[in-house]
Order: structure tokens, then sequence, then C-alpha cells
């Protein structure tokens, strides 16, 4: 299959008419006008990921050491009242999308609570959506109250279908439970269901076709993930990392690949698979870059904003909140932090540093 490519969007200069429109839209849903978060490059930030946890029940090995990594605090973990704040003044700010992450988001005990409590704000157009990234072993005894109290699709993490392969990867013999849990969201309403698969060199490399007939076979979207490095130990190497035109490549030889329009600040690249309607997505953040159309903000568990997933300085509203500041003051910092935003990630400069935290601890 040839090679399909596209040019990674470049930064645009601020646009004062989608500016003054989102201010509009902020007014007339009633939502306090901040003004929408805008970068010096113009992109506007309508995706905000929260982490609920660093804490996670699989031990992947792209992810952590076997034994884990040090925890953050319990008391350093945003309650559930901060994290209902911080998606008020965030929806107040253009925010119209959560996505619940972690770790595992569904190892926090009060998470049917937080998707409750965030569903219920009203943003720019209309009430929050939120949705939950999950590795899915506690999702099939939370599914009805997750759906009760609103939340709107998922996301679940599977990288093999053998399980040997799976025990190995994550130091678990738990591939038993994520199908159970993909097949319990397949039956629900949730849609998209999405799952993501990291694709390693010489470890799942050859199931890229099986997994992606699995994925049609229940509905599901699958969207294979270029392995970043997020890892913390910090042994990622290139080497080790499947890129797009491998992936495409593969596909390919088995599957008849039909581009999808234009992705906007979407991170998959999707392709409708046979003709479709199922689609497959890859998500290539190293190899083709989306930076100039990125409109993500991560939150992590304890409380620092970060305005790339690779950005090695962070910026605190924890110690804002629990000093009893008010909600412009926290605002102002979300928007600094935005402001401070680069044109890019930087992983194929010279010069990158990984960041020192792990993807656990920043959220996905």
């Amino acid at each position: 299959m040839p090679a399909l490519r596209r040019p990674t969007p470049e930064p645009l200069a601020p646009d004062p008419v989608a500016t003054a429109r989102a201010a509009a839209a902020s007014e007339a849903a009633g939502v306090p006008d901040r003004g929408p978060l805008v970068d010096r490059y113009g992109r506007v930030h309508r995706d905000l990921r929260i982490s609920l946890t660093d804490r996670c029940s699989l031990r992947c090995t792209y992810c952590m050491p076997a034994e884990g990594v040090p925890w953050l605090e319990r008391d350093s973990i945003l309650t559930t009242p901060e994290l209902e704040r911080m998606a008020r003044i965030a929806a107040s700010l253009g925010i119209v999308e959560v996505r619940l992450t972690g770790g595992e988001p569904l190892l926090r005990p009060d998470v049917v609570d937080v998707v409750r409590r965030i569903t219920a704000i009203r943003g720019v157009d209309g009430p929050l959506r939120v949705s939950v990234t999950t590795n899915g072993l506690r999702l099939p005894k939370l599914m009805d109250e997750l759906v009760d109290a609103g939340l709107e699709r998922l996301n679940i993490s599977l990288d093999t279908l053998r399980r040997d392969r799976f025990a190995e990867l994550t130091r678990r013999d738990r591939l038993d439970d994520v199908l159970e849990a993909i097949d319990i969201a397949s039956r629900s309403g949730l849609r998209p269901l999405k799952i993501n698969t990291v694709a390693m060199r010489g470890v799942n490399d050859d199931e890229c076709a099986d997994l992606l007939r699995y994925a049609v076979s229940v509905g599901a979207e699958l969207r294979f993930i270029e392995q970043m490095p997020l890892d913390a130990g910090h042994t990622w190497t290139r080497a080790e990392m499947v890129t797009r035109e491998e992936l495409l490549d593969a596909l390919g030889a088995e599957f008849s690949l039909t581009p999808v329009g234009e992705r906007g600040a979407a991170p998959a690249e999707l392709f409708e698979v046979d003709g479709g309607p199922t689609t497959v997505g890859v998500i290539a953040s190293v190899t083709a870059p989306f930076c100039g159309a990125c409109d993500r903000v991560r939150l992590t568990a304890d409380g620092q904003l970060r305005n790339c997933l690779f950005s090695r300085e962070e910026s605190d509203v924890t110690s804002l909140l629990r000093a009893g500041a008010d909600d412009d003051t926290v605002a102002a910092r979300v928007r600094a932090c935005i402001e401070a935003k680069l044109p890019g990630h930087g992983i194929n400069e010279p010069g990158f540093l990984q960041p020192d935290r792990p993807m656990s601890a920043i959220g996905g």
C-alpha cells in the first residue's frame, strides 16, 4: 500500500472571528465570559484531560517497571470538589469536552460521582461531554452507574489478543477481564467505542490485522498509537517504535483503507476499513505530529496544568485552590499556561528531553 501522508498543520495566527464567536456562544449559554483559551499560535483549546489518579492496576512494560513507581501522596490529589471547580472554570474558558484519565481512572473510589458532577456543568455548547480512557478491569462493575451519571464514551486499552503476551506485557493475567469489558461496552449505548493499541516492534506488530478484525467484530474503532517517549524508565528508542507507514503497510496488505476527510484537532488520522462503516485510526505523534491543530490541555491528579503532553514545565493550580483564590485568579493561571504553549512538542528536535513524569503520572 502506498504511504499516505498528510502535512502537519502549521500554527495559525489568532482568528478574531472565531474568538468573538466563542465569546458570544459563552454568553448565550450563560457561562461566565472569560474568553476562549487561545494560545500565541491561534489554537483554540476546547479539550481538557483530567487525570484522576496516578495509580494503575496493570504494570505495562512500556509505561512503568514491574514494581511500579512512587505514587503521589494522597493529600496532594485534587479532591472531587476541587476537580469540579476546575471543570467549571475550564468550561467558562471554552472547554467543551473532558476526558478522565490516569493511571487507571476507574480506581478512584468516587469516579462515578466525578462523572456525574462534571456532566452537570454547562459549557458554551451545552453540558460538558465526558469520556474515560481505561484498561477496563473495573468497567463491568461500574458500567451501569457510569452511564447513568452521563458518561458519553469510552476508550479501552488493548495491546494484544494473546493471553500469554498480555500477561507478559502488563505483568498481570487479566486479558479475559479486558475482553469482557469491551463486550459489555460494545453492547452499551456509548459510542463511538474506541480501542487503543500501542504498536511495538517484535512485541505485538504481528497482530495488527487480527486486532483490527476483532475491533470490527465488536463495532469499535481501533486506534494504533506510535510508542512515545513517556515511560518511567526513559528506555524508549525509535528502533522499537512501529511507524505510521509501517502500520498502514501492514493493514493495507489485508484491508482496503480509505482516508476519511480532514481530522481537525483530533489526534487520530482515520481510514475507512473495506469501504466502511468501521474506521481505523493511527495516532502518529512521533513521525507525523499534529501539534499545529492541538486543542488539548491537561490537569494532573495533583493539580498541575500541562499545555503539552511532552512539556517539561507545569503550572500549579492546587496551591491557588487551597489558598482560597477566586475563580478569576485560577482562570488567569490556566490562560497563562496556554499562552506559554510552544508550537510543537519537539520530539524530532536534537535537544529533545523526555518529560520527567511518566504517562501514568501525567494522564493520557
